[in-house]
């Protein structure tokens, strides 16, 4: 089924990054590689040029944990923004085991521990954790058509 009929309104779908956390930054990279639908927006809030926050929301908000804005103007918060974001860029396994009976509450307690202490992971660790993902989105990507107005290559 079509995921924008699984979750009206939802898409698209703005997530608010820390890029200075490499944690975060090699997550939202590998989502951005597979965004292929362009079903997500990425706003990095540690960015020079960051507009603001959404309403209801504060800076420090943003930063203490993960923040989307659905399209219907919605602001979730924290593995729920997780769970739509991986179901928009086709891994919707990942989405399904965030929201198992055994697995939605165990990570929803333990991602507020993690968000609050991201910047202690090592980079070593966020490239263990996702390299071999954001390896695979690449190749993927890489063969994909590139198209313009005049013609597609591979």
């Amino acid at each position: 089924m079509n995921i924008t009929l699984m979750h009206p309104g939802a898409f698209p779908l703005t997530l608010f990054y820390e890029s200075a956390c490499p944690l975060c930054d090699s997550e939202m990279r590998n989502l951005m590689l597979r965004n292929r639908e362009g079903l997500l927006r990425f706003v990095d809030v540690s960015a020079p040029d960051f507009a603001g926050p959404p309403p209801g929301c504060s800076h420090e908000d943003l930063l203490s944990l993960m923040h989307g804005l659905r399209a219907d103007g919605q602001v979730i918060r924290s593995v729920e923004v997780f769970r739509l974001a991986y179901a928009a860029v086709g891994l919707p396994g990942v989405s399904r085991a965030l929201s198992l009976p055994v697995l939605r509450p165990l990570a929803e307690t333990l991602y507020p521990w993690i968000a609050r202490h991201r910047h202690h992971v090592p980079a070593w660790i966020s490239g263990l954790v996702f390299g071999r993902a954001l390896r695979r989105a690449a190749e993927h990507a890489a063969r994909q058509p590139r198209c313009t107005a005049e013609r597609c290559t591979r």
